[in-house]
């Protein structure tokens, strides 16, 4: 190992003693003869896997950031407890990926200075235990929450092109510490396999935009309108879920169609709600303890109407954006009550916005009973029947027959032997490609996609060319007024170009500069071990 500067020394001893747990200054470590053996490359490699497997779940985490409200509803129904869940999991996985990146950069610094990597047991045990925890994430992630591989899926269209180029620049700066390993070390055939793997790596990379794809590689031109916003329940970050609030600031959002959920009470009487039970949305438990339990049908409208549907809003803070909210809307939002659906056609009405809307439960027994009570309701609201947009699938004939008017919105894709051609779908973001929803496009249909509320998510979609997206975040999409990034293919190639030539330029450059600096130092370091060999002679004589 070649002698350092003196300057050099103290940093050099604050690694090892940091990597390695063990406060000796350099210059006893070269005197005690420790070298990085076998082993310790190992563990280092196995730091490194750790480090991009901690790496990728951080990626994962900031996708499925768009649909965690629907894991805190998950997580409220199952164990009555409320609580912002995803800064739970961003500070977890704030802590293992900084843990993993110090020990990397502590160990590519180390390596860099010719030091032995001597990595502590406590760092292994807890690299073992950051697989771990890294590894069942993902297990539960794929049993409980399957459908968000599709998200990460969606969202390379997004990040695909600036992942390349990241990808491609951290490989060129490993370049470093790669060529000063192979040129310290005694192992031919380490060294060639490292070398292997590293070409093999870097030439994937820099073939790796064949096989990117995404919707906002297009011309300025070709950019298809932006989507209508769906307010899902409203304006649910600015008010109570399904209030009058909530609509009336969907309303203020641009939002062309308020989405909601309909149930009937014991009495006849529709009203809005989308939980089967009453307990997240109201204060049932605190005015009908003994009947907190029974799920939202059984209860009259009278009773229904002595609920407080706002408070929770503000005390359970399901979005960060209440804690924005003026004195005004406070106020207003804990004075809101449960809606009925007469009330809200009569606001839809004068807003001049639509309205979509499921009927549950509908595995009720009485399910037919709350079809004819709902369009009894829509029927003496004088509402234009074009602003109804029904998606229930139950009794969907009859609801065709009384009230031909009503637009039927169709939770499915289309069939290939469709006897009546669908107008309008309304799915899960994940159930429809690019291809496809340019295909209803082309072929006039409407496509409906929830919840999206990222504006990365909202950006892809936009240049996919979708209709209108359902979402949480009304007030942050309407203020979208372009896609995140948008690039032509010819502007995407060159930019390819270009970061493929400069990576490998640099590569050889640090190729090259490290071994005309590595033949430096070998005739400083024979001169060191013969005059260290000298004096040890001296000493045993």
């Amino acid at each position: 190992m070649a002698e350092l500067p003196s300057c050099c020394r103290p940093c050099t001893t604050c690694l090892l003693c940091l990597y390695s747990c063990r406060w000796i200054s350099a210059k006893k470590e070269k005197r005690k003869g420790l070298r990085t053996t076998k082993c310790d490359c190992s563990w280092f490699l196995f730091l490194f896997c750790v480090f991009l497997f901690t790496l990728v779940w951080l990626y994962f985490a900031m996708v499925i950031l768009n649909d965690f409200h629907n894991f805190n509803e998950f997580i409220y129904k199952h164990k009555k407890l409320w609580l912002d869940w995803s800064l739970v999991l961003l500070i977890a996985t704030a802590v293992l990926i900084t843990y993993s990146a110090v020990l990397l950069v502590l160990a590519l610094c180390l390596q860099l200075c010719g030091q032995p990597l001597k990595l502590h047991w406590v760092h292994k045990s807890l690299l073992i235990l950051t697989t771990l925890v890294v590894a069942a994430a993902f297990t539960g992630l794929g049993i409980k929450w399957a459908e968000e591989w599709r998200s990460a899926r969606i969202s390379l269209q997004a990040t695909g092109p600036f992942l390349h180029i990241g990808i491609v620049g951290g490989m060129t700066l490993l370049a470093w510490p790669l060529a000063s390993f192979i040129y310290r070390s005694c192992s031919t055939g380490l060294k060639v396999f490292l070398l292997l793997v590293y070409c093999a790596v870097m030439i994937a990379l820099y073939l790796a935009p064949l096989a990117i794809t995404s919707p906002c590689l297009m011309e300025e031109n070709q950019l298809p309108p932006k989507p209508a916003l769906v307010g899902h329940r409203g304006a649910p970050m600015l008010a109570p879920e399904n209030t009058l609030m909530s609509l009336h600031k969907a309303v203020g959002c641009d939002v062309q169609v308020f989405e909601t959920d309909v149930m009937v009470s014991a009495d006849g009487v529709p009203f809005l709600m989308h939980d089967e039970k009453l307990t997240r949305t109201t204060n049932v438990q605190a005015v009908f303890p003994e009947r907190a339990s029974l799920n939202s049908t059984a209860f009259n409208w009278t009773d229904l109407q002595q609920l407080d549907a706002g408070s929770w809003f503000l005390e359970r803070r399901p979005f960060p954006t209440v804690q924005s909210l003026s004195v005004g809307d406070r106020n207003q939002a804990s004075k809101q009550k449960i809606p009925s659906l007469e009330q809200v056609l009569e606001a839809a009405k004068q807003s001049n916005i639509s309205i979509m809307f499921d009927l549950r439960p509908e595995n009720h027994t009485d399910y037919q009973s709350f079809v004819n009570a709902t369009l009894d309701t829509i029927l003496q609201s004088g509402i234009p029947l074009q602003q109804i947009l029904w998606l229930p699938d139950g009794f969907r004939e009859q609801v065709k027959q009384q009230v031909p008017g009503v637009q039927q919105v169709y939770g499915r894709k289309r069939l290939r032997n469709e006897k009546e051609p669908l107008l309008h779908v309304n799915l899960p973001y994940q159930d429809m490609s690019s291809e496809e929803i340019r295909q209803y496009r082309r072929d006039n249909v409407s496509v409906n996609l929830y919840v999206v509320n990222q504006p990365w998510l909202f950006s892809v979609l936009w240049c996919a060319g979708v209709s209108s997206v359902t979402t949480n975040a009304c007030q942050v999409l309407k203020e979208m007024k372009h896609p995140i990034w948008l690039l032509p293919s010819s502007t995407y190639l060159m930019i390819w170009i270009v970061a493929d030539c400069v990576s490998f330029l640099m590569i050889l450059w640090a190729f090259l500069l490290v071994k005309k600096c590595s033949k430096r130092r070998q005739p400083a370091e024979s001169e060191t071990d013969v005059l260290l060999t000298k004096i040890n002679s001296l000493m045993q004589e």
